[in-house]
């Protein structure tokens, strides 16, 4: 393939389990490519909120929201250590059943990395850490974005996925990332989906089974529930 992107933007939200496997995927893309990932923010709370409800920054904690405001801090400093941040509280989440959206696993999951737990305290304080997640989130809805993962790529092109829950490593993961690349070389081409069976549903739910266990929400998808624990 010529000229491939030599970054892209993605954008998550540490509640999100298909997030969190896609971005194992683009780990290993850029591991073995040299591809700079650029992490951005996206919230689920705000996305589906029904109405009456808080925004998420209108509350003093939120689940998301909270844990993207702590990584904006951490971007301030560097990428790498927001890429720290997300890997090690989404894994915590969507692996270990652990709920980083708690202030205190927060704290414990800083400390881990070597960094600084105060950052919980701060960037409840800092309502300009807010501001970053809101302008990375309203940058998605303005492109039209619903959910994520979703990539943004240098020429400004903007895709939804890829969704899966058993991302590819080595020369699979290099694969992938092709097709996805070559998506973007047909500006309208929109949606090219794989029907969900009874079997992929039960598969779903084991594969989140730690999420699952470990989230205080209920998961909404375009306003509806998604009714995991009726498959497990």
């Amino acid at each position: 393939m010529t000229n491939p992107p030599v970054s892209v933007d993605f954008h998550f939200d540490i509640m999100c389990p298909y997030a969190y496997q896609t971005s194992r995927w683009i780990r290993a893309v850029r591991d073995q490519t040299g591809l700079h990932v650029n992490w951005r923010f996206f919230s689920l709370e705000e996305i589906n909120r029904q109405e009456g409800k808080k925004h998420p920054w209108e509350r003093e904690w939120s689940y998301g929201w909270s844990m993207m405001r702590i990584g904006a801090l951490l971007r301030r400093r560097s990428m790498t250590d927001v890429d720290a941040w997300y890997e090690r509280a989404a894994r915590a989440l969507h692996v270990e059943g652990h709920k980083p959206h708690e202030k205190a696993v927060a704290r414990h999951l800083l400390e881990e990395l070597g960094f600084d737990p105060g950052l919980v305290d701060e960037a409840v304080a800092d309502p300009t850490a807010s501001d970053e997640v809101m302008a990375d989130h309203n940058r998605v809805v303005d492109a039209g974005g619903y959910g994520v993962p979703t990539l943004f790529f240098p020429d400004g092109q903007c895709l939804f996925g890829p969704v899966l829950i058993d991302p590819p490593a080595g020369e699979a993961a290099l694969r992938l990332w092709d097709a996805v690349v070559a998506w973007t070389e047909f500006p309208h081409l929109y949606e090219l989906q794989r029907p969900k069976s009874t079997a992929d549903q039960l598969a779903i739910a084991e594969a989140f089974r730690p999420y699952l266990e470990a989230r205080d929400w209920v998961s909404i998808n375009r306003g509806k529930v998604v009714g995991f624990d009726d498959l497990r």
